[in-house]
């Protein structure tokens, strides 16, 4: 089995997605069954809205290749452009995928509250994980003289909980603390020390001589910053929502509000080792291998016989090719806006 990702890879410094993709790739390709070439690919991977109309045209050229449908969000729930992409999301998921791979339970029953479409294909949710040979537990760590907490953020959308950033830079007690946020922010940090973006071994390092996590971001699919973090083995504070509590656990606490971080901090110092001792989650290999498994599975199954997903399928690629094309123009209307307003989605 050959499987190909239609995705443009990014190199250096970029967000959750691209990484947790370029680390799956690396995983296929060390078992020898990745492709460079959509052409010897069995199954095609996509992800959420990406490369489209490429998929599209692959269809049309090759009707029996079987895709697989990487979902994250709700789009809609974070981002001003997100009900045209959810839209376009669960439109494509209908007419190509032949399997849905979810990120977390909280994606699959939150498409499903927004209305995605299951009935004609397989689903499964794969929990994403970062590459091993970066993101690893350092030496053992015992917490001296002022605490070091971390946060990072590829994306500096205001609802990536930089209104929690903006309430610690007033509230905490830097004379405890040492806190550095690495990435890009819409705020300016009086006592928070800002970094820019950097490469995953750099990012990695700086996590590893870090003591906590603080994870602010209230919808996520499956974030690959605190799974980095965790992998790194440092106990996290994060957000209540979402996705977060299927990944955190007990491998730190959870805050619904900014001014609950000051006592959390205070406990996991407290219980520093029964919190890193408590971090359980699956490597790159466990998850690439569900991805191989379900992959599998999917171009083992047969298709349906006369209909592609019980409609004509060609009119059903033409529908689902107008639609792109409007969620594209909505999209790069709703992008310039954001970029206008300075934001970054």
């Amino acid at each position: 089995m050959k499987v190909h990702i239609l995705y443009k890879f990014e190199h250096g410094p970029w967000g959750g997605g691209n990484q947790f993709l370029k680390a799956i790739r690396k995983y296929l390709i060390n078992k020898g069954a990745y492709t460079d070439n959509h052409v010897e690919a069995d199954v095609i991977l996509i992800n959420s809205h990406h490369n489209i109309r490429k998929a599209l045209a692959i269809k049309r050229q090759n009707h029996t290749i079987r895709f697989v449908h990487r979902i994250d969000g709700p789009i809609f729930y974070y981002r001003d452009d997100g009900y045209y992409l959810d839209k376009m999301i669960f439109k494509i998921n209908k007419v190509l995928a032949d399997g849905t791979i979810f990120q977390s339970q909280y994606t699959r029953s939150a498409s499903s509250a927004r209305g995605i479409d299951l009935r004609f294909q397989d689903n499964r949710v794969i929990l994403n994980a970062p590459d091993p040979t970066i993101f690893y537990t350092g030496n053992e760590r015992k917490i001296s003289g002022k605490i070091r907490l971390i946060a990072t953020s590829w994306s500096g959308n205001i609802k990536k909980g930089f209104d929690v950033y903006r309430w610690l830079d007033n509230n905490l007690d830097f004379t405890k603390y040492q806190f550095v946020f690495i990435g890009n922010t819409p705020i300016k940090f009086k006592n928070i020390i800002h970094k820019k973006p950097m490469r995953s071994e750099a990012l990695a390092e700086e996590m590893r001589d870090s003591d906590i996590f603080i994870f602010a971001s209230k919808i996520e699919s499956c974030s690959n910053s605190l799974l980095e973090a965790l992998h790194c083995s440092i106990p996290v504070i994060a957000h209540c929502g979402s996705s977060n509590p299927e990944i955190v656990k007990d491998g730190g606490e959870l805050f619904s509000d900014p001014e609950e971080i000051p006592n959390l901090l205070t406990k996991i110092v407290a219980n520093y080792s029964h919190y890193q001792g408590n971090i359980h989650l699956p490597f790159l290999d466990q998850v690439g291998e569900s991805y191989y498994r379900f992959i599998e599975n999917i171009l083992n199954k047969p298709q349906l016989d006369d209909t592609f997903k019980r409609m004509d399928w060609f009119a059903n690629l033409r529908t689902a090719s107008v639609l792109t094309w409007w969620m594209i123009l909505r999209y790069l209307t709703s992008r310039a806006r954001a970029l206008f307003k300075g934001t970054r989605p």
